[in-house]
């Protein structure tokens, strides 16, 4: 699958009324997870390129996010990583609530991870101690891990991120959106997501209970 063909995967569908909104059974966890979590709540700000995602407008207006979508890129983004060596899987964040659900999520997979500080040329210069070349880079905000993107697109390696309602999408081939900023909102998507993606490289069937927890992504208050 190329970036484009992921691009054309990924379109979303048209947005869905309430009325229209799948039922529990349909998501990977039942939507209380999802709301409780706070993966859907945005920010006050929109970026062009994710208003498709918008699913409403809170009275205190923050944008909601459409939990659907969230749960089908989730869907997606696992089958996508599962197309690559775990080992070559990079994954960052310099969020501090995203650093620990990176290093868990790299722990529990096999992949790369550089959670806490990315240094410059860290994918672009081979003299570097700390280089590396990962095949797929996967981003927890496009913002604050604007150097990895950067980088990611230099040496022409797809990119997925997870992306709240104010990130610029550009430079992502394969957009999650969801809440980057959040706690419970970060875990929650590492765990799911790497839940995913073990099931995908058949470490994990859908009869067998993942035996991680989405407090065993937290970070730390």
């Amino acid at each position: 699958m190329t970036p484009d063909d992921l691009q054309a995967a990924a379109s979303p569908t048209p947005m869905a009324l309430p009325s229209d909104r799948r039922g529990e059974g349909d998501l990977l966890i039942p939507e209380d997870t999802y709301l409780t979590s706070g993966v859907h709540i945005g920010t006050q700000q929109k970026s062009a390129s994710m208003r498709k995602f918008i699913f409403k407008i809170r009275y205190d207006g923050l944008y909601v996010l459409d939990i659907k979508e969230t749960d089908r890129r989730i869907r997606l983004a696992a089958k996508f990583l599962s197309r690559f060596p775990s080992e070559k899987i990079l994954a960052v964040s310099q969020r501090q609530y995203g650093q620990k659900p990176v290093r868990t999520f790299a722990r529990h997979v096999g992949a790369m991870t550089l959670s806490e500080r990315f240094v410059p040329g860290s994918l672009t210069n081979p003299n570097l101690p700390g280089f590396v070349e990962p095949k797929v880079l996967v981003v927890s905000d496009p913002a604050t891990d604007m150097q990895a993107l950067s980088e990611a697109l230099s040496v022409g390696i797809p990119v997925v991120g997870f992306c709240d309602v104010n990130n610029d999408t550009r430079y992502v081939d394969l957009v999650i959106p969801a809440n980057n900023k959040g706690r419970a909102s970060l875990a929650t998507l590492y765990w799911l997501l790497s839940r995913e993606l073990l099931r995908e490289q058949g470490k994990l069937t859908a009869e067998t209970p993942f035996s991680l927890t989405v407090e065993d992504f937290q970070a730390a208050l």
